[in-house]
């Protein structure tokens, strides 16, 4: 009798619990599907559905809200900086109010940029950077490696705080799962402030592991700033030997974007310490002879709208003759979908380049489940043929060009935390498309619709589309 009176109980607990969960579900879903979604599954399979609803049923992050409240002071100096600098002050070639509203601050002048192509140019010119550091380094890395690439980046950090310059040092919890506590002493020993992996915020938080850090940041004394795809691992020069070559794009970054962007990395700190750093760095940029306008723009779960997939359906819409991107992954929401497609419609040149190999074989079986909808339309898909694309990076007519950490996936736009630096000038925009238009020299068009592709892959695209929120 007792075990049955537990049985019953238990069972109306778990019940209870699920109808509780489709409630928050139905209130709190970003779209009606997910709601939809989320409730059928609570309510028919409760068992398997909560724990699965505590993991990546969450879409924002309340805590980061505290962050940034506690940030506001240097968002409000750093906008009051960039503002004698912002697009108000000469005609830009686009409005910039929307780009102006996502990234909560504003377009400014006084900007370098330097395109690093791949990995070898980009460390050169990161390691380079570090060694000249004279006050601080803030270093953020989504995935870094204990192997040849991971241990000079160590090298050079410990060097740099055996000098006495301050250096501040994170990684995600999920993409540096695998680097060990080792690794981690020993930039401690040397002085370094680092956020070890293993150990960031309290256990309940490693509930929320659809939530990540995607970032790569680093910066030098607020003067120098970098941020693109690569994260810090041998795979990234192309000395991994299943990977391949690997081709990749960085940013070198000089003006007061660095400010925008290290503004960026202080909400990140301090939401993994609650340790302010915002008066211990360099908020007074020197401004670049190029002279170009810039904004960075930094999105994830802890935005009140989906600020990711706007900036993309931002950019798309605002072309008038072309639309290139590069995308590792191809798994867009609605929204940035019908942005692609209208824009093929309108008559533009719109190209995506992606890899044709494979290092996640769920976004890369999902894409698949789109490109047809996308030809229809008469979006141009490219397959990069010389080893694995990784780049994220975009140029809208002769007028917006972008790079950065966000791919062209629900993930980027939804659920990471990502960074992408966005130029408003021709100049950038010609070396942006340059650098596209030697990519696609080395790419093939797929014109194969899904119903003559390899059976496996007829089989599990339309199934891996239905997991596109949390791929």
């Amino acid at each position: 009798m007792f075990w049955i009176v537990l049985s019953t109980v238990a069972i109306a607990a778990t019940w209870a619990a699920a109808g509780l969960a489709a409630l928050q579900a139905a209130r709190t879903a970003r779209t009606p599907q997910g709601a939809i979604g989320w409730a059928v599954f609570l309510l028919a399979a409760p068992i398997a559905a909560l724990p699965a609803y505590m993991i990546f049923g969450h879409h924002r992050f309340k805590g980061y809200w505290t962050a940034r409240r506690a940030a506001e002071q240097a968002v409000v100096a750093t906008r009051k900086y960039t503002s004698a600098r912002s697009g108000k002050s000469r005609t830009l070639p686009v409005n910039a109010a929307p780009f102006e509203a996502i990234a909560g601050m504003n377009i400014c002048h006084g900007n370098g940029l330097e395109l690093l192509v791949d990995g070898e140019n980009t460390f050169n010119s990161i390691f380079e950077a570090i060694d000249e550091a004279q006050e601080y380094i803030l270093v953020q890395y989504y995935i870094l490696r204990a192997d040849t690439v991971g241990r000079k980046l160590q090298a050079k950090l410990i060097e740099a705080a055996e000098r006495g310059v301050t250096v501040w040092f994170m990684t995600d919890s999920i993409g540096s799962r695998k680097l060990t506590r080792g690794f981690a002493r020993a930039l401690e020993t040397a002085g370094v402030n680092m956020i070890d992996p293993a150990v960031q915020r309290p256990p309940w938080h490693r509930l929320r592991i659809n939530f990540r850090n995607h970032r790569k940041t680093v910066i030098v004394d607020g003067r120098t700033g970098f941020t693109g795809g690569l994260n810090a691992g041998e795979e990234y020069m192309g000395l991994n030997p299943v990977m391949g070559p690997w081709r990749d794009t960085h940013v070198r970054l000089t003006g007061p974007v660095v400010q925008q962007l290290q503004l960026s990395f202080a909400e990140d700190w301090h939401w993994h310490t609650q340790e302010p750093i915002l008066d211990l760095l360099n908020w007074k940029a020197e401004l670049s002879p190029q002279d170009r306008t810039g904004l960075i723009v930094s999105t994830g779960p802890g935005d009140t709208d989906g600020n990711g997939s706007m900036l993309f359906f931002s950019v798309i819409t605002a072309a008038q003759e072309r639309v290139w991107m590069a995308s590792p992954y191809l798994v867009p929401d609605q929204e940035v979908l019908a942005a692609l497609k209208h824009a093929a419609l309108r008559g533009l040149d719109v190209r995506i380049l992606l890899p044709d190999s494979i290092d996640h074989h769920l976004p890369w079986l999902a894409g698949f489940a789109f490109f047809d909808e996308l030809r229809e339309a008469g979006v141009h898909i490219l397959r990069y043929q010389g080893g694995f694309m990784h780049q994220k990076c975009f140029v809208i007519d002769d007028r917006i060009s972008g790079a950065g950490t966000a791919n062209l996936d629900y993930r980027s736009f939804r659920l990471n935390f990502e960074t992408m630096a966005l130029f408003f000038d021709p100049r950038s925009a010609r070396e942006m498309s340059e650098m596209l238009a030697r990519d696609f020299q080395r790419s093939i068009e797929l014109t194969q619709p899904l119903d003559q592709q390899a059976w496996p892959i007829r089989l599990l695209a339309p199934v891996t589309r239905l997991l596109a929120p949390v791929l």
